[in-house]
């Protein structure tokens, strides 16, 4: 029995290939919806008089376009490729890049783990239902290893594989950024007092994939280091880190200041 295919919505921006380009339009089919057909009529192509569409569109061009009108009867979608602007179409192909990265890391592992098609397709939808770009998964498993997978009920063999992969096929370039802070106690149980204190940093709001270190400059002097995608989310975090390591280190019975 053949599944019903699922379709875009009105406004959607989507990814599909050209099958036909004919003096009325092109035919495409949509990469992200199997078995579904989309017409962008030559009205649609350019936003000047198009004499010639073979000028502008040819089969085999891969395109990002907006969705106009949806037919489920006929099994069309109306496309536009004029209506989508430059910025749009950047940051559309580099999400379908990354979710297709995302789709060749799950079968590289199910291939390490030779899992049923039942077994991946299962994995794979827990990953997508946690993460609105699953590519987000894996690059944060690069970080955090294994337990991005076990927190989603994944098996520890999955999780595992997932990782390998994952470290094997991405590689991540984050911004870093950095400050320095100076903690002292007098207290009998001062140093512990200051290791706790550094560990809040650890924990601070942070967005996903950012990670926090520590590392110990020459007592009293400690450097907190943030690396994420974002060098604003970097820089974010820092800060946050750095006041709550202060906050702590106060509560605490203890001094602190930032000196970089």
């Amino acid at each position: 029995m053949t599944s019903t295919p699922s379709y875009p919505e009105v406004g959607d921006l989507v990814v599909a290939s050209v099958t036909r380009v004919v003096d009325y339009g092109a035919y495409v089919k949509l990469d992200e919806y199997d078995s579904v057909e989309g017409l962008i009529h030559i009205s649609e192509v350019a936003s000047t008089y198009v004499k010639n569409i073979r000028v502008h569109v040819r089969e085999g061009q891969k395109l990002v376009l907006k969705v106009l009108r949806v037919s489920t009867q006929r099994a069309q979608v109306d496309l536009s490729l004029r209506r989508v602007t430059g910025r749009e179409k950047s940051e559309k192909m580099l999400e379908w890049k990354k979710v297709k990265k995302a789709d060749s890391i799950v079968k590289g592992a199910a291939e390490k783990l030779k899992a049923t098609p039942e077994d991946t397709t299962r994995v794979r939808d827990l990953i997508y239902e946690k993460f609105d770009n699953p590519f987000d998964a894996f690059e944060e498993a690069i970080d955090e290893g294994e337990e991005t997978f076990t927190t989603l009920e994944i098996s520890q063999d999955w999780a595992k594989a997932l990782t390998e992969v994952s470290r094997s096929k991405i590689r991540l370039e984050k911004a870093k950024v950095t400050g320095t802070v100076e903690l002292t106690c007098s207290k009998t149980e001062g140093l512990e007092a200051i290791r706790q204190a550094l560990r809040v940093a650890k924990k601070a709001k942070k967005t996903r994939g950012t990670t926090v270190k520590v590392y110990t400059i020459g007592s009293p002097r400690y450097r907190l280091e943030v690396r994420s995608k974002e060098i604003t989310d970097a820089q974010a975090t820092l800060n946050q880190a750095v006041t709550d390591v202060l906050s702590s280190i106060k509560n605490l019975g203890g001094e602190g200041r930032r000196v970089s």
